[in-house]
């Protein structure tokens, strides 16, 4: 992966300082220039044009520190509307600098620009920036590494060499073309031809031997890979050949170490493992491999397998050549795509730190609960229409049997100004209207609403959700990504949530605290944060296929009573509509 970056400190305007800044006297200001445009690339020996950050693919990597400011300039060249989300990162009280289009921002037009900035508070570890439009974020994104503040160590071992490791996709035909054709037809999309590691195929699929991602390593070190599923549509299942990882760190928080042969992350999310090589040249070479975690029974997915080579410097040998062929490769054996109970296992291992210095600070009452239902439905076609979903219908998703439909103005330009009417509505059905057997036989009516319908709540208040798949056109996993807030994982099962007996197996000590969860293929779980950042935030299924089929909603938080507890002014340069 190319990784290149503008990193520079600088001195802002007192403006800027005292509107942006949270607490900069201990940070400093990060300033990145990116530059939308399109590049031709070559891959599967097929060139296209595809959608880059300063020609990179992979995007550059933004680094940071926990209390920097940063400040980073989108310039769009391209012939697309574009904006750029910052997945992850709080965004404490400066909602603007979120990035989902039609969400917190208009989109910047082709030739238009707009300066992102925000102040990382309590964060450290890995994020990820992406595209928040349209499906460009299949070839729009990159990582973000955000360090200690200066003199804070790890609360594991320094590694000797941290890594990126991005997994994507990689289509031979224009993404764009992709999803217009399957919201013309109402069925599925057609599915990737490849994932990828850092923007490479690897040597399993047909003319990619040379584009295969290299991590070459010398005995005896620890590197800690910081791993990215940005992938649109695929849970991805991870492993390397004759080594195990131990997972330090999920979206940006430390949990308590544990050891694994492969892990799951799906997209969204982020991972950072320590690798420990062998303590010796070992005389081979090591497959990486991703392939995909699905349940689906409806529509197609990727069933293909990524490889990377994990490879050891010869202390033997002073050449910089390519991998050693002659050598043996090792592959790992990786779970079997459906297999649920080793994803269940895994999560279940996932605990926050919870000491002193790294507490989980977990809701121990809560002031709100709500339960969504979330899964598959459909539309009915048009009048003399052909469609191409379940028994000729459209394929839909819903939250609580709404489909979310995105307004024309920005949900948080509304909000901010008190001029919402006739943008959205704020009865978002806290529970579903028609209760039914959610992971048993399905309804005999799967359509599902259309609406713009947002969730308020008080600043302050105590949350409860718990999120309750659906079997209605049968049983798959959502990854769910919450804008704005970290969450806990109080607790997840599989069947119908008990409101009964469930809670009382809550995890209230040490849940594990992230942006993106998976909900069970036929199963449920319950998260709990705090709204204490003011705003409009997003909340939606990170596979891109369901989101394009409205599997998202949104919440409003509304301002405290004190000045700290209120969303900031916009900028002036916020893109109009």
């Amino acid at each position: 992966m190319a990784i290149s970056y503008l990193l520079r400190s600088s001195i802002l305007a007192v403006a800027a300082l005292l509107l942006f800044s949270v607490n900069l006297a201990k940070g400093d200001i990060r300033e990145y220039q990116f530059d939308v445009q399109t590049t031709n690339v070559t891959r599967l020996c097929s060139s296209k044009s595809i959608v880059t950050v300063n020609g990179q693919f992979p995007g550059p990597t933004v680094f940071a520190r926990e209390r920097d400011l940063v400040v980073i300039r989108v310039i769009n060249h391209s012939p697309y509307n574009m904006s750029i989300h910052w997945h992850g990162i709080r965004q404490l009280r400066s909602g603007w600098a979120d990035g989902p289009a039609y969400i917190t921002q208009c989109p910047i037009q082709p030739g238009g620009s707009y300066v992102y900035k925000y102040t990382i508070t309590g964060q450290r570890g890995t994020l990820w920036w992406h595209a928040h439009i349209s499906w460009l974020r299949a070839t729009v994104y990159g990582p973000i590494v955000i360090l200690p503040k200066a003199g804070v160590p790890y609360p594991f071992p320094a590694p000797d060499k941290e890594v990126p490791v991005v997994f994507g996709e990689w289509w031979k035909a224009d993404t764009e073309a992709v999803i217009s054709q399957a919201t013309q037809t109402g069925g599925g999309p057609n599915v990737s031809d490849a994932f990828t590691i850092n923007g490479l195929p690897g040597p399993f699929y047909n003319c990619s031997a040379k584009d295969t991602f290299k991590l070459k390593v010398e005995a005896g070190k620890t590197y800690m890979l910081r791993l990215i599923n940005a992938a649109l549509n695929d849970e991805l299942f991870f492993s390397i050949a004759g080594h195990t990882l131990t997972v330090v760190d999920v979206d940006a928080v430390y949990v308590k170490p544990f050891t694994v042969d492969t892990l799951l992350i799906t997209p969204g999310q982020t991972t950072n493992v320590l690798l420990t090589t062998k303590p010796s040249y070992p005389g081979a070479t090591f497959y990486m491999l991703a392939a995909p975690y699905s349940t689906a029974m409806s529509g197609t997915f990727d069933n293909t397998t990524v490889a990377g080579i994990l490879e050891y410097e010869d202390p033997s040998s002073h050449s910089t050549a390519a991998f050693n062929k002659n050598l043996p490769v090792l592959r790992p054996t990786l779970p079997q795509i459906n297999d649920t109970s080793f994803v269940s296992n895994y999560t279940a291992k996932l605990r926050s730190l919870a000491t002193a210095e790294y507490p989980a600070n977990v809701p121990q009452q809560v002031d709100t609960r709500f339960f969504f239902t979330v899964g598959l439905g459909t539309h009915p076609c048009a009048v003399n229409g052909t469609c191409q979903g379940p028994n000729g219908s459209r394929f839909a998703a819903a939250v609580n049997n709404v489909s979310f439909v995105l307004p024309s103005t920005a949900l948080l330009q509304s909000h901010y100004t008190g001029r919402s009417n006739g943008v959205y509505a704020s009865n978002f059905p806290a529970m579903p209207l028609s209760p039914f057997n959610y992971t048993g036989t399905p309804p005999n009516n799967t359509n599902v609403s259309n609406g713009t319908r947002l969730v308020v709540l008080p600043y302050g208040a105590s949350v409860e959700l718990v999120m309750q798949g659906t079997s209605v056109l049968g049983a798959e996993s959502h990854p769910f990504h919450l804008h704005g807030f970290n969450f806990f994982v109080v607790g997840q099962g599989f069947g119908n949530f008990d409101p009964v007996n469930d809670p009382a197996n809550y995890n209230l000590v040490d849940p594990v605290e992230r942006n993106t969860v998976g909900v069970p293929a036929a199963g449920w779980v319950a998260i709990r944060f705090l709204a204490d950042n003011p705003g409009v935030w997003f909340m939606h299924c990170h596979l891109e296929v369901h989101v394009s089929w409205g599997l998202k909603m949104a919440w409003v938080v509304q301002d405290g009573s004190l000045p700290n507890q209120k969303i900031l002014p916009p900028p002036s340069d916020l893109p109009k509509c």
